[in-house]
């Protein structure tokens, strides 16, 4: 069988992979890095931290991230699901295993972030502790700047991002299993000039499985994605409208009545527009259609996710009337700007 010779480089596409490795690195702010089953790493490194890149440098260091790295993997391996854990300088890692038919292939690793809620450690194993005091001092006046620069995150949100990752992992691995048995399939077929069945073909394939991986997945990546893309200083300089501006910047994927934003800052919907117009110098519909526009070409600069999918994370109603509104502030269609801005 095919299968029996597949190496990661055989089931991912390397250079789409890193683009994609380097994408979701700046969405969930982790270090990734894809390596095979003998810890090679075949991708570049996504987004390293500077306090890691020291240590690593460091040839008095490095054997102690190698290690780490190391048992991470075959912890991984070993219960056949994400790994998460504390490095020897007590950083938390994770290490994604990618197994097909029980045999261990390769891994995705990320991490490189401290915990927001130093209670929640005492769930984490330190993989790796170091007798050597002394050397850990010496090293630490040169650290601690790049050490205090690391992201933070919640243990729940490192969680969530973990399985998002081996979802990820799983449906691409799923996908292209499915290519290769194709492939072999109608190899086999035309040397006997015979049609084989679908059933024959793939006897366990579901695509309303593989459809709802890729939906899930799509949808991770579309919210972390907005979620994390700028917006920091809401354009409101008005107190009296900032309860409506903080709440459209935090739900990028709902669908806006100017009432409800009234509402909300406790005043009357006339006088709600007037001061909106004030503010923006347009009205609250053509500025909610211009924001959401915004944050279309984003998803679809940095993202593959298909159009439709764009249309019902950012709450409109139908494609067409997405693509409508994208045409009538941009001048093309969505497709086309992603063809294009794609090159």
């Amino acid at each position: 069988m095919i299968r029996e010779h597949l190496s990661i480089q055989k089931i991912f596409d390397l250079k789409k992979w890193e683009q994609l490795q380097d994408s979701l690195a700046s969405v969930t702010k982790l270090a990734i890095l894809t390596v095979d089953y003998k810890g090679n790493p075949v991708t570049s490194h996504s987004q390293c931290q500077s306090f890691c890149k020291k240590v690593r440098q460091d040839e008095s260091l490095l054997p102690y991230c190698q290690k780490c790295d190391s048992r991470g993997g075959l912890e991984a391996v070993r219960s056949n699901k994400p790994y998460i854990y504390l490095c020897h300088y007590d950083i938390v890692d994770i290490a994604v295993p990618i197994i097909i038919d029980d045999k261990y292939i390769g891994a995705v690793m990320a991490g490189q972030v401290r915990l927001a809620d130093p209670s929640s450690a005492l769930q984490l194993e330190q993989i790796l502790t170091s007798k050597n005091e002394k050397l850990y001092s010496s090293k630490w006046e040169e650290l601690k700047n790049d050490y205090a620069d690391l992201p933070s995150m919640t243990y729940q949100e490192i969680q969530t991002i973990s399985n998002m990752l081996s979802l990820l992992c799983n449906y691409i691995v799923e996908e292209a299993m499915n290519k290769n048995l194709l492939a072999e399939m109608f190899e086999k077929a035309s040397a006997t000039q015979s049609t084989p069945q679908l059933s024959e073909i793939l006897p366990d394939y579901s695509l309303e499985h593989i459809e709802s991986l890729k939906k899930e997945m799509n949808n991770f990546l579309a919210d972390a994605y907005l979620n994390s893309s700028g917006d920091v200083d809401i354009p409101c300089g008005n107190p009296v409208l900032k309860p409506a501006f903080e709440y459209i910047f935090q739900h990028k994927g709902e669908t806006f009545s100017l009432k409800a934003m009234a509402d909300l800052c406790h005043i009357s919907p006339s006088y709600f527009s007037r001061l909106f117009a004030k503010e923006t110098g347009e009205n609250f519909s053509s500025y909610l259609s211009r924001l959401k526009i915004k944050w279309a070409k984003q998803l679809l600069e940095a993202t593959d996710i298909p159009v439709s999918q764009i249309s019902s994370e950012l709450g409109f109603n139908e494609p067409g009337y997405f693509i409508k509104i994208f045409k009538k502030y941009e001048g093309t269609t969505p497709a086309v700007y992603r063809k294009y801005y794609k090159g």
